[in-house]
Parts: structure tokens; C-alpha cells; sequence
């Protein structure tokens, strides 16, 4: 497990980088001891390939600088006190200005009570995230900024107390935590209140409870839409951890999706992981510096400055991967065709199937005569099958999704910024080009990622069903 999402190191290395003044930055590891933590910070961000432009910055005083700036700290988000040992947390009420919280399980159809522990406080029946409270305690206190994924905008309230009863009583009904009942729960209450999935339900729960239980804690809400990898910094192209669009991407490369349950039309809101950073250190240095007891939310997403449709995505897709292919395990090229758009869940594995099928040569049993051979190519084919309709229901509601989220606040935000500044902390989505983008995307760290992501994600998959 990572200890961290995919904006969280870019945080790290821009504030680094661009304000090497910055006081001490408390990173809270999930580690059974302050000796595990500051290895796992030494591992998973001072020794990134993120932190090499930061590296040749410093050269030999890297390693100096980087621990003399970050502080690990062994804890856990899910425990009073954030799990942080007496002494130290003492120290970090004293001296933090800032809290962010980035801290969520991303995973779509999650189990319901698992995610029930990113917002609330199970031992005390609805409380505010543990973070908010911790940060309360911080005397000097001038902001606390939550990152959350947007996906929509919740418009009624919903009970959480009542939520969390059915969670805890389902599972005790169960006797064991069961997997497939607990996801299965989760998915039903979100759609009961409108949501597309387990964790946009519970993230907006949390969001809630953030706004009911804040007092007079200034907060700001950056709500991200799609956070793929960079668009400029610290380099084009970084990524790390799976994204929504980078298994259909892969697929698509290597001639495995032909077809997609989606709508061609329907606009894909993206953001560079950078401009979200961008977003978030501007949004801090404004509201961190007024310190009003304030609620204030921004859309980091491009929906409406600079939107992209499905149709345009797998266009370059296909551009790059026919310019670019892929190679198969007999050296290969992997030839694509254009995207096939379908409409319903059944269109769509009746096609697929049959694509599968014919892509195999399992149509015609003559053309692999070894049965053994041929059971063993079935059974690859079915678990493809199987694998492509499980994402294809995951990601339905997003492909015909229709709504835009409109970032003027954000707009407003470059309004107040210099010139130098503007270029220092890019925010604007407008600026980007999409085919571009994409080309990056793909040719500097997608392809190799999403080798070892297509293993993890069948191995998951496969474990679970």
C-alpha cells in the first residue's frame, strides 16, 4: 500500500521546489513505529523519480535537505489522535499552519463499512473525520484543506448516523466481513441517494460531516475531476497508480477492447495532476493567509474551459498506438482499429464476446486441433471477458455521464495572481492540448506501468470473484 494518492508527492516536490523556505512538513505514514515510517518515506519519495529534478537541484545535500524538511510520522488516519505518539502530536499541534488531508481508498465498488472509516469515527458513532479533529487542536491553525475526487455534486443531505447503523448491523448479520455482500450493500445505498459508487457516496458523507462539524476552522475543498499524469511538472507525462482511463488505454493498445460501452459524445473531464497542485497551493496561500472561518470549495476540472470528448480520446489513442503499436509476445505489432461505441451493457458483451472469439480463432475447433491447447485458450478468453464486463459496469456511469463542473472559482483565483506567479503555479486547463497531452501520456511512463497494473488488477480480480 502506498502512503500516499497521486497528488500528494506532486504536492511534496512543488513546494519543495518552488519554496525551499517552507518550514517543516509532518507526513503521516501508516507504520507500526517511527523506525518504519522514515523508511518508507526514504522509499517511496525521497528514492522517487518524481524528486529527481529536486536531486540535481541539491545535489550532494539532497538527502540533508529532504529530511530536514519532511518529517515522518507513524500513525494512522482511522485512530484518535491520527494514532500519532503523545509527545509528537503535542509538537505538531504547536507547529503546523496548514493541515491537508489526502487520504481516501479510491477503489470504486469498495466495501461499504471499509469506507465508512475514511469519514467517520466508528468507535464514537458518527464524528468528523479524525483529521478535521486533530486539526482543531493546532493552536496556529490557519487552514485545513481537504482533497476529494469530484464525480457530482450532492444536492440533498443524507443521514450518515442511519447509514452507518445499516453498515455495522449488515455486517453483524453476516457474522464475517463479507466482501461481496459489503460492496454489494455499498452500491445499493449510494444509488438509493443518487450516487454512481460506494466511494463517491462516502467521500460526499464525509464532505458533510466536514461542513457540519468545522466551526470556525477555515477549510478549503479542492474537488478534482479525472487526476491523470502531468501536463509540465515535475516532467510531461509522470503518473503513478492506477487511474480510470489507463486500463482502457492499455486494452485498446494492445487490441483488446475494440468496442467500449460509452457514449462518443459525452465529455471526459480531465485534470493534469499538476494543475490540480497548482490549484490546491494557490487556493492555501489565499485562504491560508485571510484565515476566515470559511467554506470554500473549487472544481479543478476542464469539462468547461477545455472539455474532450470519449470519441476524441480514443481518437489519439488509436493515432498514437497505429504510429506507435505495441508489440505482441511474439515481437509482433499489435494492429488496432477504431473505437466501436455501443450503447448498453448487452450490446457490449455480445460484441465483445464475439471479437474475443474471433481474435482467438476459437470459431472454427479445427484451427487449434490440440484440445488441451484449446481449453487453455477458452478459459484465457473467458476470464478476459469476464474482466473487460466487470469494468465496463464499474465505469457505465461515467461514460454516459452528462453533467460539466464549471471552474470559475478557479478562474477567479489566476485573476488575483502576477504574471510570474501564473507561470510559477499554471492552473489554467484551457491551455492544454489534448492530442499532445496524450502523446506523453502514452510514450514516457503509461506503457510500463500498466504491464505490472494489468497483472495486479486480474490478480485482484480473479481472488475476488
Amino acid at each position: 500500500m502506498k502512503l500516499y494518492d497521486l497528488v500528494f508527492p506532486v504536492l511534496i516536490e512543488k513546494l519543495l521546489r518552488t519554496m525551499p523556505d517552507v518550514g517543516k512538513i509532518y507526513v503521516l505514514i501508516r507504520a507500526k513505529d517511527q523506525q518504519a515510517a522514515a523508511e518508507r518515506l526514504k522509499n517511496e519519495i525521497i528514492n522517487s523519480e518524481l524528486f529527481k529534478s529536486l536531486e540535481s537541484l541539491h545535489g550532494k545535500s539532497y538527502i540533508t535537505f529532504m529530511l530536514d524538511k519532511l518529517i515522518p510520522v507513524a500513525g494512522d488516519v482511522c485512530e484518535s489522535d491520527l494514532g500519532i505518539e503523545t509527545n509528537l502530536a503535542a509538537e505538531i499541534a504547536q507547529a503546523v499552519n496548514v493541515v491537508v488531508n489526502s487520504s481516501a481508498s479510491t477503489t470504486f465498488d469498495e466495501r461499504f463499512l471499509i469506507l465508512f472509516v475514511h469519514c467517520i469515527d466508528l468507535n464514537t458513532n458518527t464524528r468528523p473525520c479524525r483529521v478535521l479533529g486533530f486539526a482543531k487542536k493546532c493552536k496556529n491553525l490557519c487552514l485545513f484543506r481537504r482533497h476529494r475526487l469530484r464525480s457530482q455534486v450532492y444536492t440533498n443531505e443524507v443521514d450518515i448516523e442511519a447509514e452507518l447503523s445499516i453498515a455495522l448491523q449488515s455486517k453483524e448479520a453476516a457474522q464475517v466481513k463479507s466482501t461481496p455482500l459489503m460492496k454489494e450493500l455499498g452500491l445499493q445505498r449510494a444509488k438509493l441517494h443518487g450516487w454512481q459508487n460506494t466511494y463517491s457516496f462516502t467521500k460526499a458523507m464525509g464532505e458533510m460531516l466536514i461542513t457540519k462539524q468545522r466551526e470556525n476552522i477555515p477549510v478549503v475543498i479542492v474537488r478534482p475531476s479525472v487526476v491523470e499524469s502531468a501536463y509540465r511538472e515535475p516532467f510531461p507525462g509522470w503518473i503513478e497508480g492506477n487511474r480510470m482511463l489507463d486500463p482502457l488505454m492499455l486494452f485498446y493498445g494492445k487490441g483488446q477492447l475494440p468496442g467500449i460501452l460509452a457514449n462518443p459524445n459525452a465529455v471526459i473531464d480531465i485534470v493534469p495532476v499538476d494543475i490540480v497542485v497548482n490549484t490546491i497551493l494557490v487556493a492555501m496561500a489565499k485562504h491560508g493567509r485571510e484565515a476566515k472561518p470559511e467554506l470554500n470549495v473549487y472544481h479543478a476540472a476542464s469539462s468547461v474551459s477545455n472539455p474532450i470528448l470519449f470519441y476524441d480520446f480514443f481518437k489519439y489513442s488509436c493515432e498514437h498506438f497505429k504510429s506507435s503499436p505495441l508489440m505482441d509476445r511474439d515481437g509482433k505489432q499489435i494492429r488496432i482499429t477504431d473505437m466501436k461505441f455501443l450503447s448498453s451493457l448487452s450490446d457490449f458483451s455480445s460484441y465483445i464476446s464475439s471479437e474475443i472469439i474471433q481474435q482467438n480463432g476459437l470459431r472454427d475447433h479445427q484451427a487449434v486441433p490440440d484440445e488441451k491447447h484449446f481449453v487453455k485458450i477458452k478459459t484465457k478468453c473467458e476470464k478476459l471477458e469476464t474482466l473487460l464486463l466487470h469494468m465496463a459496469q464499474i465505469y457505465e456511469p461515467y461514460m454516459f455521464f452528462t453533467s460539466r463542473f464549471d471552474n470559475a472559482k478557479v478562474k477567479a483565483l489566476m485573476k488575483m495572481m502576477f504574471v510570474e506567479e501564473k507561470k510559477l503555479f499554471e492552473c489554467d486547463v484551457g491551455i492544454i492540448d489534448w492530442k499532445e497531452y496524450y502523446s506523453y501520456a502514452c510514450t514516457r511512463h503509461l506503457i510500463l506501468f500498466l504491464g505490472k497494473f494489468w497483472e495486479i488488477f486480474c490478480t485482484r480480480h480473479n481472488s475476488s470473484s
